[in-house]
């Protein structure tokens, strides 16, 4: 198990347990974290799981593939440590991981 924490645009913050081999975004649907919609399950075929991964975390979470570089093209405010959520594998080296959701997505 992970602990994941989610900063919403406001500054509410909200840490949330994951499994192991499971997704951040799957982490957000399963505790009802706000501003992550995950529009097509988990496919990478939408961008309405985007996040921004903390600057500290970016190297462990690692850089998009081209697929997710395609799909960011159609989120809104994208940065430098824009990522689907979707495409981000929870293991025991992202425990304490933190990402802010967007004012919106998609």
């Amino acid at each position: 198990m992970a602990k994941i924490t989610f900063i919403d645009p406001a500054g509410t913050e909200r840490t949330v347990e994951a499994q192991s081999g499971s997704t951040v975004m799957e982490a957000a649907i399963r505790n009802g974290v706000p501003g992550i919609d995950a529009e097509c399950g988990g496919a990478c075929a939408c961008a309405t799981c985007h996040v921004y991964v903390d600057e500290a975390w970016t190297a462990k979470t690692g850089e998009p593939g081209p697929m997710e570089e395609d799909m960011l093209d159609f989120a809104s405010d994208v940065k430098p440590t824009s990522r689907l959520s979707c495409q981000i594998k929870i293991s025991d080296a992202l425990d304490g991981l933190v990402v802010r959701t967007p004012e919106h997505q998609g």
